[in-house]
């Protein structure tokens, strides 16, 4: 029989203000299992919550435990529990659904209304994060790690879930047939904007799924050789740093980086305009670039959780019916992600080199956030994933 455990957590108690405190977890329902988390890598979410004690509008109303990437081991089940056992290592998918709603009924249980997930403040009391030495959590939303798989990698299955997400609602054209076909049809073309592990993460799917030519731009040139010469993306630009005032300003800007999109050479071919472009900036003149980047009967997908209200040339869109369409977290894809993680697919790239920083044990938390909001650490190395191990 299961009975409540102490644990130590990280606490965030206000803007920039992280303590180890002990917690008490109850004793596991019948369907729970407790994980001992092991890995755990930072996320943008996590760093608003943690420098501004909110995420955007969502206010932080008590002391919240953060980080929801993550990976650890078994370490008891519930009663009810088959399909693990302690010693297992698994990957956390931790938003819990309410499993009732016609969404839920429906498969898109990532938009639930009463979703509860750990480390966001949008619901009240607040569902504590995964930066503790343990957490309970129910067993449906545990996945056991490939055999082999490290749990590093186990813990990039949450944001590469988002990317598999993100895949499925673009609907990629598939490949063309061989060349010994008659038909004519090329891969398809896309435009990643944002280089951040988010970006990275579509450009590699992509990539996987065989898109012709991947184009990636930042704002950053180390980030965009990093995509390039990592194999995450065929080819990039660096978007000029340019902050114009006015409306129509950014509107010309926005099409002036549309341009360098499409001049962009893929084995020595200029893109033009492309098939899908994903958006992870959230940034008001990357979603306007992405709408005139893309062809007619195109795709823009709106990943990037930025300003939430923006201008967009929106007849650009309508006249060329290029469709618009939000993308939030995932549904249904944690087993093909770690699928693909243990498949040693040779168009992945090598996702480990990701997590670009490691600190380890709860009393280096502080120092984790700090370094994830840098650019680069103090050897100049690029900064993308920061993974918290216990």
């Amino acid at each position: 029989m299961s009975t409540a455990t102490t644990v130590k957590a990280s606490v965030l108690h206000g803007a920039r203000d992280l303590r180890v405190e002990e917690r008490t977890l109850p004793p596991l329902a019948a369907d729970e299992v407790r994980v001992a988390v092991k890995a755990t890598t930072l996320c943008g979410s996590d760093l608003h919550y943690y420098h501004h004690y909110r995420n955007g509008d969502i206010l932080v109303r008590e002391p919240m435990t953060l980080g929801h990437e993550s990976a650890g081991v078994v370490t008891a089940v519930g009663a009810s529990v088959q399909d693990l056992r302690p010693g297992d290592a698994v990957a956390l998918e931790v938003g819990v659904p309410c499993a009732r709603c016609a969404l839920c009924e429906q498969g898109r249980y990532n938009i639930c209304r009463d979703m509860q997930f750990r480390s966001s403040a949008r619901s009240f009391p607040h569902r504590q994060g995964t930066l503790q030495q343990e957490i309970a959590h129910p067993a449906r939303w545990c996945h056991r790690l490939p055999a082999g798989l490290p749990l590093g990698l186990g813990a990039l299955a949450e944001p590469l879930s988002v990317a598999m997400h993100a895949l499925d609602r673009a609907q990629l054209p598939p490949p063309p047939p061989p060349p010994s076909s008659s038909s004519s049809s090329k891969s398809a073309t896309v435009l990643v904007l944002g280089a951040g592990a988010v970006g990275l993460l579509c450009a590699a799917l992509c990539k996987v799924a065989g898109a012709g030519a991947v184009v990636i731009a930042d704002i950053q040139q180390d980030r965009v050789d990093f995509a390039t010469r990592n194999g995450f993306a065929d080819a990039g630009f660096v978007v000029p740093a340019r902050r114009p005032e006015t409306t129509e300003a950014r509107l010309e800007f926005a099409k002036e980086v549309a341009a360098l999109a499409a001049r962009t050479a893929v084995r020595g071919q200029e893109v033009g305009e492309v098939a899908r472009t994903f958006e992870c900036t959230g940034v008001e003149i990357c979603l306007q670039t992405a709408i005139y980047a893309t062809q007619p009967g195109g795709k823009v997908m709106l990943i990037g959780m930025g300003t939430p209200i923006q201008t967009l040339p929106i007849s650009a869109a309508a006249l060329r019916e290029v469709d618009l369409v939000g993308s939030f977290r995932y549904a249904h894809t944690y087993p093909r992600v770690l699928e693909l993680l243990a498949s040693k697919n040779p168009l992945l790239p090598d996702l480990e080199k990701l997590c670009t920083q490691r600190f380890v044990g709860l009393d280096n938390i502080p120092k984790a956030f700090e370094m994830a909001g840098k650019v680069k650490d103090d050897d100049g190395k690029l900064v993308l994933k920061v993974v918290v191990e216990m």
